[in-house]
C-alpha cells in the first residue's frame, strides 16, 4: 500500500506590511493583505483534500506556530527555519515524515483538489513534479522522495526568471519529471487585475 502524500503550504504570518510587498507596491499595504488572508483561508478550506493527504502549514517566522489565526484550522504547523526559500523548502522536504511532499506557496489563489491530486498522481510514476508559473517560476514542487534529491534548490535564482530553470537543472540524470499546468501568479498590480478579470461575475 502506498504511503499518503503530504500537503505543505509555504505561508508568512498574515500581518499587514509583512506580506505582499510587490502587490502592496502597486495596490497599496491594505488592500494586499486582505487578498493574502483571503487566499490563506480558501487555501486551508479547499485543499484539505478529505483526509486524501497530510495538511501541513510551514510558517514564517517560526514563532508564527503560536498565531492565533493559524489555530482556527485543521492543518498541523510547523516553523520555516532560516536561510533562503531554497534551505527552507529543502530543511521542510527533507524533515516531513514518510511518503511524497508536495509543496505550494500563497501566490495561486485558484489553486484547486484537482492541482494537488494531479501532482501527487504524477509523483506515483515520476520521482518529481512541477507547477510552473508564467514568470519562469513555479506554484508547486513535489518529490516522491524515493530516494530524495537533497540538492534540489542549490544556486537557484529565485525571484527571476530563472527560478525553474535552475531549479530543473538539480534533478538529476534519469530521474523522471512531471510538469502540471502552467499558472501566472499574483504578486504585483497587473496580475491582480488579470485575476480579478478572470474571477466569475
Amino acid at each position: 500500500m502506498s504511503l499518503k502524500g503530504h500537503l505543505v503550504v509555504f505561508a508568512k504570518e498574515p500581518r499587514i506590511g509583512r506580506v505582499k510587498s510587490r502587490l502592496a507596491a502597486d495596490i497599496g499595504k491594505v488592500p494586499a493583505w486582505i487578498f493574502y488572508r483571503q487566499t490563506l483561508a480558501k487555501v486551508f478550506r479547499r485543499l484539505e483534500g478529505q483526509g486524501r493527504w497530510h495538511c501541513w502549514i510551514a510558517i514564517a517566522p517560526d514563532h508564527a506556530v503560536n498565531s492565533p489565526s493559524l489555530a482556527k484550522n485543521k492543518w498541523h504547523c510547523i516553523g520555516q527555519g532560516d536561510g533562503d526559500l531554497g534551505h527552507r523548502m529543502g530543511r521542510v522536504m527533507h524533515g516531513m515524515p514518510s511518503g511524497p511532499v508536495v509543496i505550494i506557496g500563497t501566490d495561486i489563489p485558484d489553486i484547486s483538489v484537482d492541482h494537488i491530486s494531479q501532482a501527487f498522481d504524477a509523483l506515483g510514476s515520476h520521482e518529481c513534479v512541477f507547477g510552473p508559473a508564467t514568470d519562469g517560476g513555479y506554484w508547486l514542487v513535489g518529490q516522491k522522495r524515493r530516494p530524495l534529491v537533497i540538492d534540489l534548490f542549490n544556486n537557484v535564482r529565485w525571484s527571476t526568471e530563472h527560478a525553474l530553470a535552475d531549479t530543473l537543472a538539480n534533478v538529476p540524470s534519469g530521474r523522471k519529471v512531471a510538469l502540471l499546468d502552467t499558472l501566472e501568479d499574483v504578486d504585483d498590480g497587473a496580475s491582480f487585475a488579470r485575476w480579478q478579470n478572470r474571477k466569475e461575475p
